[in-house]
């Protein structure tokens, strides 16, 4: 008898499960940001695994764009797709639907991209099995990914090009944590979704702090690029920061920073993204937010940052779910 090998078949993957109380947000309403995006990592990490046949770690993670809420206890459905292989990397989207329990319809809320690397045992990145599109929505889908890699690029140089000093009067938060036993990975590490939950958690403490209301919920999360991992034991460092509003919304930049507890002084960071977050009404319209106005040569510059960030976001074209959803 012989068996066939998984590495190269499984190219996408399901999941099913209810939503938690333990997952909704502060306002109790609806899923937090964080809780969806954990959710995303997990089925992407799966699907990357499945398709490698290999450890992986996640690489990046972009434009989450939560287009509806998600009520606690709805029947959720992440689904995962490999789109597009480099040598060593996977290009997966995923798409996170909900629906009651005692019904049949599931619909889409969040759709993103995510890139995983592969890993060798000696911890190198890995060369993965080559995926080919063999259908109509995966060709679609692999362009789709091809489209975004010099967008990407180009705002992940603009993320990485910014500092930031204490020469700012902008409103922030900080959070800090030994990295938990509980989030290790099977590469002693922290999941990718876990420092994505932390993200979440300190730009809702900044918005909550800013706009005085508990209901700030985020909307967008981009440019989420993982620059070196956190290991467990470790000092964490998240630290989020209003760097521009609009009428209606927050614009936060996040950073997350690791250090040894004995020299806590140096740190590495390890994780960069900006969120977008809202108040919304009771009828789910975003309501007008306090404005932010920078003063500071170092807040204007990020001011100006952000917008630049806006800018090259709104010439990427949203993917569709539907199409996600085809075979």
């Amino acid at each position: 008898m012989t068996t066939t090998p998984l590495i190269g078949r499984d190219d996408r993957i399901t999941l099913r499960f209810l939503a938690a109380p333990s997952d909704t947000a502060a306002g109790g309403r609806s899923v937090a940001a964080g809780s969806v995006m954990e959710w995303i990592d997990k089925a992407g990490f799966a699907c990357a695994v499945g398709w490698s046949g290999a450890y992986c770690v996640t690489a990046y993670v972009g434009n989450v764009r939560h287009r509806r809420p998600i009520p606690p206890g709805s029947l959720v459905e992440v689904r995962a797709r490999i789109v597009h292989t480099g040598r060593t990397s996977m290009h997966i989207i995923a798409t996170v639907s909900s629906g009651e329990v005692s019904g049949q319809t599931m619909t889409p809320a969040t759709t993103c991209i995510l890139v995983f690397v592969a890993k060798g045992a000696d911890g190198h990145p890995a060369e993965v099995p080559v995926w080919e599109p063999g259908s109509r929505s995966d060709r679609k889908l692999s362009a789709a990914a091809l489209d975004r890699i010099t967008s990407r690029a180009a705002i992940k140089t603009l993320m990485l090009d910014e500092d930031y000093t204490t020469a700012s009067l902008a409103p922030h938060t900080t959070l800090r944590f030994p990295v938990p036993p509980s989030v290790v990975n099977f590469g002693g590490k922290a999941h990718g979704g876990t420092v994505m939950r932390w993200i979440d958690e300190a730009a809702s403490a900044a918005a909550t702090a800013w706009t005085q209301d508990a209901a700030a919920i985020g909307v967008y999360s981009g440019g989420i690029h993982f620059l070196a991992p956190a290991r467990i034991g470790d000092l964490a460092e998240v630290d989020a920061r209003i760097i521009y509003t609009t009428e209606r919304s927050m614009h936060i930049s996040i950073r997350v920073s690791t250090a040894d507890p004995r020299t806590p002084h140096d740190s590495t960071v390890t994780t960069r993204c900006m969120s977008v977050f809202v108040v919304p009404s009771d009828d789910g319209i975003a309501l007008p937010v306090p404005a932010w106005i920078p003063e500071t040569d170092e807040d204007l510059r990020l001011a100006d940052h952000a917008q630049r960030i806006i800018r090259l976001r709104e010439e990427i074209v949203p993917i569709p779910a539907s199409l996600t959803l085809e075979p």
